[in-house]
This record gives C-alpha cells, sequence and structure tokens, in this order.
C-alpha cells in the first residue's frame, strides 16, 4: 500500500494514465489532487509532513554492563571510593547469597556481580566521556593505595584506564580531535 511519502510518484503515475486517456493535466494539479486523496487540503500541507523525517521505532536508550567481581568491600573501595560512583540498588536472593547491584555516575551506570554466570573477570570497556582531565586529577586526589593511572594522549584522544580488583579494565576515553 502506498503511503504519503510516495505522494510524487503517485503525482506522476496519475499523469501518465492520464495521459493514456488524452487527458493533461499539470504535475502541481497532480500533486494537489494526491494531496486531496490523502485527506488533506493542499501539497504544501502535505510536502511538510513528507519532509518530516521519520522516527525511529528502534531506539537504545542506555547501557548497563555486567562487571564481574569477587569481593563487595573491595568493590565498594574500587567502585565507590576511588571512582566516586553511588550505589542506585542492591539485591540478594536471601542471606549468604551473592551480590548483583547497580552503582552509577552521571549517566554511567554499571552492574556489579558476584554471579559466576554473569560476567568473566578480566573484561575490558570504554566508556566515552568529557572531562577527562578533571577526572584524572580527581582520581589522583583519591589516593587509593592499588593505583595511580596516567593519561594518555593518543590518536587524537585522551585515556585513561583504570584495572579494578578484578582485572576488569575500564578505558575512560575523550576524543580531542588532536
Amino acid at each position: 500500500m502506498l503511503a504519503y511519502h510516495d505522494a510524487k510518484t503517485m503525482a506522476k503515475a496519475m499523469r501518465e494514465a492520464l495521459a493514456a486517456r488524452d487527458l493533461t493535466i499539470s504535475h502541481s494539479e497532480a500533486l494537489e489532487i494526491v494531496a486531496r486523496q490523502f485527506g488533506l487540503a493542499t501539497w504544501n500541507i502535505l510536502s511538510a509532513k513528507i519532509d518530516t523525517p521519520k522516527q525511529d521505532t528502534i531506539v537504545f536508550e542506555r547501557t548497563a554492563p555486567i562487571v564481574r567481581i569477587f569481593d563487595v568491600a573491595k568493590a565498594h573501595e574500587f567502585y565507590l571510593g576511588f571512582l566516586g560512583f553511588t550505589v542506585d540498588w542492591e539485591h540478594r536472593y536471601g542471606d549468604h547469597f551473592p551480590l548483583y547491584t547497580q552503582v552509577s555516575r552521571g549517566g554511567l551506570v554499571l552492574h556489579l556481580s558476584e554471579h559466576a554466570g554473569d560476567a568473566t573477570p578480566g573484561g575490558n570497556m570504554v566508556v566515552y566521556m568529557r572531562g577527562i582531565r578533571d577526572f584524572h586529577k580527581e582520581l589522583a586526589t583519591r589516593n587509593y593505595r592499588y593505583m595511580k593511572p596516567g593519561i594518555e594522549h593518543e590518536d587524537g584522544r585522551l585515556t585513561v584506564e583504570v584495572i579494578d580488583p578484578f582485572s576488569n579494565h575500564l578505558r575512560f576515553m575523550e576524543l580531542t580531535g588532536e
């Protein structure tokens, strides 16, 4: 079935069909007729509707990587104390069960899990951000005894890489274009 995005094709087909019967109308007259077929008063109204970008029906809203942890205290020391995240929620199926928790900072959300099947230790992720120099300075003031990350400038990006106590690598990157 044809839709309003096909209006110009419909107008051309109408003109060709009428011409085959020795009836001649202008292209603008054909466009006005097509607009009325769609229940609109004029071609200008239909044209505006055609020019409106089509809304994508598939929208990815947010990513929450799952990061494998083995020790809640060490995870809190690293993610909360060193990186400055806050705990959004925690879940356990009962006493003495593994922890599954969400931590966040700004728009960055991570799920930390003690569950064996959720993720593999030693994973890698890249987090694109702005303000990486300030972030690097902030990390330096935290005086985390297990890590003193540097900042690298290479191929148009600044990178601060940290490794959590469970060998998961987090690469914070800012594109500089330099």
